[in-house]
């Protein structure tokens, strides 16, 4: 089974979402992001989710290389994971990962907050993008 189609969107960021808040249940609020983004990355792998963490992605503008990004994680190949540790999640931080999915022409993302008393996260999605036609859903993913 390719990675790709190991999950649907849906499922996928379901089990990224169901990862962080095993994660923030253990270690709570008040750490720095980077102990957040280690943990969730032993999460991964204990729930055999497949991820590279700190993923660089070069960054282009108008076919010219500008430099490139790490993004906090990249997924199953298709889901990027930004991950904060703010006190609450700011409309720049939406910004920012829907640049992110709209420079790297991803579908979907997630931006997940650990800073609060609760687990925040939200599902981010790329506007401008068409699904590839090398990925397969098997179920309707709306």
């Amino acid at each position: 089974m390719h990675t790709n189609e190991k999950y649907n969107y849906s499922e996928l960021t379901s089990k990224i979402i169901g990862c962080a808040m095993e994660v923030h249940k253990h270690l709570g609020n008040g750490f720095q992001e980077v102990v957040y983004q280690r943990a969730l990355a032993v999460e991964f792998g204990l729930q055999g989710i497949d991820f590279k963490r700190e993923f660089e992605m070069p960054l282009a503008y108008k076919g010219n290389s500008i430099g490139s990004r790490r993004v906090d994680f990249f997924v199953e190949e298709k889901v990027m994971v930004e991950i904060k540790a703010v006190s609450k999640l700011e409309d720049v931080h939406l910004a920012q990962a829907i640049n992110y999915l709209e420079a790297y022409k991803m579908e979907v993302g997630l931006l997940i907050n650990f800073g609060g008393k609760s687990l925040e996260f939200k599902r981010v999605m790329n506007k401008k993008s068409k699904p590839s036609s090398n990925q397969t859903n098997q179920s309707s993913d709306s």
